[in-house]
């Protein structure tokens, strides 16, 4: 008996390394779980890296100046319950409305039209992938697919949300100086098409990493600025205030809470352009 239990070692040493083997080349290939941590195309919205790249404390704002509070859906939310967020005291809101130049989002109508509907002052925002198309192209993807303004005062001006790339590398593959290139492309197509300047949603971390911290944009675009703490930190260069601030993603009814800063006069001000 002796003399088999080396040949059955040699073959259970030979059983283990062709299992590692395969499972090694079943972790490498398209659609393993290490694929399957990128998200679906389209499936991206407003702050969906803030909490990983920046943290999350879980505090509110804490003595701030009179604010106006604000949500911001997606896709995500479905149809969303606006009677019982205007009952909680929101008063204005954002929809996304488009990615890139392949992606509407099919709750739209439910979502921009309801929180009109009971009273909000809301407007659209589009989420940006400078890896695809041009900026003019994508601005005016969203401008034909929800992302326009009307002076009727209870319309904002469209967002553009550039953050980190959910799909790959956190600056699109561009380099600072193409990705303010790229920006400016789109607020200017925008402004173009609508007569507005573009709120840009952005958080200070990703804006100094991806555009050098670019001030080229201050003096134009309101600052809807992202991060989950008690108050919104340092902001991106040129811009001396934010006009909106996302401070949580765990809110009440939407996860995705803001402040205005200011009374809701102002947020009609920005409204009526």
């Amino acid at each position: 008996m002796p003399v088999h239990r080396p040949v059955f070692r040699k073959r259970r040493g030979v059983a283990a390394g062709a299992l590692f083997a395969a499972l090694s080349l079943l972790l490498a290939l398209p659609g393993s779980a290490q694929a399957a941590d990128v998200p679906a195309r389209g499936s991206a919205h407003l702050g969906m890296g803030v909490a990983a790249h920046d943290g999350d404390t879980g505090q509110g704002p804490v003595g701030r100046a009179t604010q106006t509070e604000g949500v911001d859906v997606s896709s995500h939310q479905g149809n969303v319950a606006w009677s019982t967020l205007w009952g909680s005291g929101v008063k204005w809101a954002y929809t996304k409305a488009t990615e890139g130049t392949y992606y509407t989002n099919p709750y739209f109508a439910q979502q921009y039209n309801g929180s009109y509907n009971v009273g909000m002052i809301r407007g659209a925002y589009h989420f940006a992938t400078p890896d695809t198309t041009s900026g003019a192209t994508q601005a005016n993807y969203f401008v034909d697919h929800g992302g326009g303004w009307s002076k009727d005062g209870r319309t904002l001006p469209g967002v553009l949300d550039i953050e980190w790339n959910p799909y790959g590398a956190a600056c699109y593959g561009k380099t600072a100086s193409g990705m303010v290139s790229w920006i400016r492309d789109f607020v200017t197509q925008y402004k173009a098409r609508t007569g507005r300047d573009a709120v840009i949603y952005t958080a200070t971390s990703w804006w100094t990493q991806c555009t050098g911290n670019s001030a080229a944009f201050g003096s134009t675009n309101p600052l809807w600025i992202a991060r989950y703490a008690s108050d919104p930190g340092t902001l991106p260069a040129g811009w001396g205030f934010y006009t909106m601030w996302q401070y949580t993603s765990s809110g009440p009814t939407v996860g995705d809470h803001d402040k205005f800063n200011g009374a809701l006069d102002r947020v009609q001000a920005l409204a009526n352009g």
